[in-house]
């Protein structure tokens, strides 16, 4: 094993993380703040690239690609929001619902075909994998993701202590007792579903880009990893005592952690084709850590109350 082989592939790994961290942003908004197991995520995280790569094929900026990226997922986000509130589907099986519509919607994106490339010498991208190393540093892949984490964060701070923000947390907190204090519930679900899914969605079209195609397959399993970079960010950072944006700010690094734990499992050697195990695996461990941690605690405050009787 060599480990210059692992040092020189971190970097990327490092950027991979920033990308799905602002996804998992996304999916922390419906996990944690709605508490809502929303599955929509696995089409949208292809429906954002299909739509940023499509519209930059088409002579559109970057900028307006994502726009639109993001535009397209809160879409997806408003059927499932509406399938959960207007027609009583349970959430899970409505995202469930859009998830599996997306896949024709996405083939209609793409063109009817299975992916769509874009070249990076061609078109003016704002991030890819050739952007990692030898390039200046304002245009390096990890420092304008980091950016767009920062602002990101930044904005959802703001929004989240404005008026209607705290609404939608007090939805997700106790939806019966905020019905009671005349707050409009079903709104505030739909919202942000609508909120969380075009995040999702523009990370999926800075995905695209980064990879330099979008594919229709690219969002299977990506809730596993949003879930995994929550989980992750809660077992490290847990025992710090944080605000909303710190909170956000370690669900990112949740995901720059699994993937560099990824990557080093990969070091070790193991095909390649079993990396959805290795990744079910690494996901497994951090979601069962709380659990056994405090099972751990609870035996040992057991026994210290049994020693002094």
């Amino acid at each position: 094993m060599n480990i210059g082989v692992l040092v020189n592939a971190l970097p990327g790994a490092c950027a991979q993380g920033l990308i799905w961290g602002i996804m998992a942003i996304g999916v922390y908004l419906t996990y944690r703040i709605l508490d809502l197991a929303d599955l929509t995520v696995d089409g949208t995280m292809c429906t954002g690239g299909a739509v940023c790569i499509m519209m930059m094929l088409k002579g559109y900026s970057v900028w307006m690609a994502l726009l639109v990226a993001f535009l397209a997922g809160m879409l997806a986000g408003l059927v499932t929001g509406l399938l959960h509130t207007f027609f009583g589907i349970p959430a899970i099986l409505a995202g469930i619902l859009t998830q599996l519509g997306l896949y024709s919607v996405n083939l209609r994106i793409l063109g009817s075909k299975s992916n769509q490339a874009i070249n990076v010498d061609k078109y003016d991208l704002l991030i890819s994998l050739r952007y990692i190393k030898d390039v200046p540093f304002w245009k390096n892949t990890i420092l304008v993701v980091a950016v767009i984490t920062i602002i990101l964060i930044a904005l959802l701070y703001w929004f989240f202590g404005t008026e209607l923000g705290c609404s939608i947390r007090a939805t997700g907190s106790n939806a019966n007792m905020s019905k009671a204090q005349g707050i409009n519930t079903d709104f505030n679900k739909v919202l942000g579903l609508m909120i969380s899914n075009g995040i999702v969605a523009f990370s999926s079209g800075l995905y695209a880009q980064y990879q330099g195609f979008a594919d229709v397959n690219a969002g299977r399993g990506a809730i596993v990893i949003g879930l995994a970079a929550v989980i992750i960010g809660q077992v490290v950072f847990g025992r710090i005592h944080a605000n909303f944006a710190f909170k956000l700010l370690f669900v990112s690094a949740g995901a720059i952690i699994y993937y560099l734990v990824l990557q080093v499992v990969m070091w070790f050697g193991l095909n390649s084709n079993d990396l959805k195990l290795i990744s079910a695996l690494v996901v497994a461990v951090f979601l069962a850590l709380p659990h056994l941690k405090d099972k751990y605690s609870a035996r040992r405050i057991k026994k210290g109350g049994e020693s002094h009787a």
